[in-house]
């Protein structure tokens, strides 16, 4: 019999959300969300009341002093992912981090602001967070599974079996995330989020292309296939002089001291590339999308511009609160709203792999190791841009 999975959902917000209404897909398991935390409170009321949840709190530690609970979904700004991942495994919980695992937030050698910290020291100390958070769960004998939702879409899963049933090998991966920007205040600060695009937007490409890549080595040769240099750009573009004196803003334009843009070019051990862009200065809605270009096929994904649906209004206001698709800023003129982009983007297979996981004392396809590599390839890129080099991951593993 399937163990039965209490959840505890710490973080209310957009993407507690997101988990929120995936687990409620979920209706052949024994599963329920027991109890939601958020600050301030009326948030995590807010998502009990809209989903039945029982608890709500205001203090992550009251889920995880709940018996009942065996896994926690912890879907909070990022520079709190190490602390409660730390408290929840010596609480005996599975747990759920969102992306990125983990990353640099400050801390002694910092600059101020945070941004301005030399990118080695944010590399070796990012790396030592993962290192630590992974350890903390082994030691407690508890699962820590990494939330990219990437690999569960029904586009690159079925991208990955073409891959494999054409038996070519894989020469370039190009994926990128972009849009108009984050609206959140904490996205705009290194000290909250660790970065800019590099952190919000890139670890979906990257942990895509690093999975194509791993499962390739390991169908050929029994070991996966692994990065082995970064090389990268990255700025704010935001800060742009003819940009500032335009009158009229599309685009998120008060970054504090993070990036807004990073293209960089991952090199793996078998000497194929992946080249992955991030950006927050692209209009008209979610741009997702993978291209895979083997010795014998090619490719293409595009999570988020369906085709299955076109709709034509002669302005904004014609289709009300209907929902269109994630960051578009118009619902005037032509558009391509999503049937469901939740489920397009992988979001239910996701979680249900992840409750599949503690249910069946299974592994789940999306783990902890995998969120290492991309904190390593993230931050690596941070220091190829600046200091104009390519960076090799031995640097990271002896440093």
């Amino acid at each position: 019999m399937p163990e039965k999975v209490r959840i505890g959902l710490i973080g209310a917000g957009f993407v507690g959300n997101i988990h929120a209404r995936a687990l409620g897909r979920i209706t052949d398991l024994d599963v329920e969300i027991a109890a939601v935390a958020a600050v301030p409170l009326g948030q995590a009321e807010e998502l009990a009341q809209r989903y039945g949840v029982a608890q709500a709190y205001d203090d992550h530690r009251r889920v995880l002093d709940q018996d009942d609970i065996n896994l926690v979904i912890l879907a909070v700004p990022n520079y709190l992912h190490e602390p409660f991942t730390l408290d929840a495994a010596a609480a005996g919980k599975h747990i759920v981090c969102e992306k990125p695992l983990t990353g640099y937030f400050g801390g002694p050698g910092a600059a101020e602001p945070v941004g301005a910290t030399p990118k080695a020291l944010m590399l070796k100390e990012s790396l030592r967070s993962a290192d630590r958070m992974i350890e903390t769960a082994n030691r407690f004998g508890v699962k820590l599974m990494y939330a990219e939702n990437w690999l569960y879409s029904p586009a690159v899963q079925k991208a990955l079996r073409l891959a494999e049933a054409s038996g070519g090998t894989i020469l370039e991966v190009r994926a990128q995330e972009a849009h108009s920007g984050s609206h959140a205040g904490y996205a705009k600060s290194w000290r909250l989020a660790g970065g800019g695009a590099v952190v919000r937007l890139a670890p979906h490409p990257i942990g895509t292309a690093v999975y194509f890549k791993e499962q390739e080595g390991l169908r050929r040769h029994g070991r996966p296939i692994t990065v082995a240099s970064v090389t990268a750009e990255a700025g704010d573009l935001s800060k742009l002089p003819d940009l500032q004196a335009e009158s009229e803003r599309w685009l998120v334009d008060d970054w504090h001291d993070v990036e807004n843009w990073c293209t960089l070019i991952m090199t793996f051990t078998d000497g194929s590339r992946a080249l992955i862009q991030a950006s927050d200065i692209i209009l008209g809605g979610m741009e997702d999308t993978l291209q895979v270009f083997l010795s014998n096929a090619r490719i293409d994904c595009d999570m988020g511009h369906s085709g299955m649906v076109r709709a034509y209004a002669p302005s904004d206001g014609v289709f009300a609160d209907e929902y269109i698709m994630e960051k578009i800023s118009t619902k005037a003129g032509w558009s391509y709203p999503s049937i469901d982009e939740e489920w397009l983007l992988g979001y239910p297979q996701e979680v249900r792999d992840f409750v599949e996981a503690v249910a069946y004392a299974q592994e789940p396809l999306s783990g902890a190791l995998l969120g290492r590599t991309v904190t390593e390839v993230m931050y690596a890129a941070y220091l190829s841009a600046e200091e104009g080099r390519r960076v090799d991951l031995v640097e990271s593993s002896e440093s």
